[in-house]
């Protein structure tokens, strides 16, 4: 388990033969789905267990600048932080690097909406949740 979850969390990822698209880079739609890997991985690693139990996490709003293409046969480094977060939206932000030089390649703003797992309807977050996964907003 991740001792603070506020701190950036980095997920180290591969460019696969699927990723390329016509253009000889990795299809936008690729980062976004590198976006959702990183911020699944970190609540799987940060959050308690009746937390993770209890919830799980829907997008409603991505913002994503590309800056770089990434290549085939690069590795790639995802990293995640929280930012604020309102009533049932959470703010999570990412930035998509390539390893080797560390590169910022594409860096993304997404809110997340919980949701409880017995009834699929967006949830009430614990304090402990809320505190851990979001940040004051200045």
């Amino acid at each position: 388990m991740v001792s603070d979850p506020h701190a950036p969390f980095e997920l180290e990822l591969r460019v696969q033969p699927d990723d390329i698209d016509q253009l000889n880079h990795v299809n936008n739609v690729v980062y976004l789905k590198w976006v959702q890997d990183v911020a699944i991985a970190h609540w799987t690693a940060a959050a308690p267990p009746e937390a993770q139990a209890a919830l799980f996490w829907v997008v409603v709003r991505h913002e994503i600048d590309y800056l770089r293409p990434a290549l085939a046969g690069d590795r790639i480094l995802a990293r995640t932080w929280v930012g604020p977060a309102t009533r049932r939206s959470f703010e999570r932000n990412t930035e998509i690097l390539r390893a080797g030089d560390r590169a910022l390649l594409a860096r993304a703003r997404t809110l997340w909406c919980p949701m409880a797992v017995a009834t699929g309807r967006p949830a009430t977050v614990s304090e402990e949740v809320r505190s851990a996964f979001s940040v004051p907003d200045d």
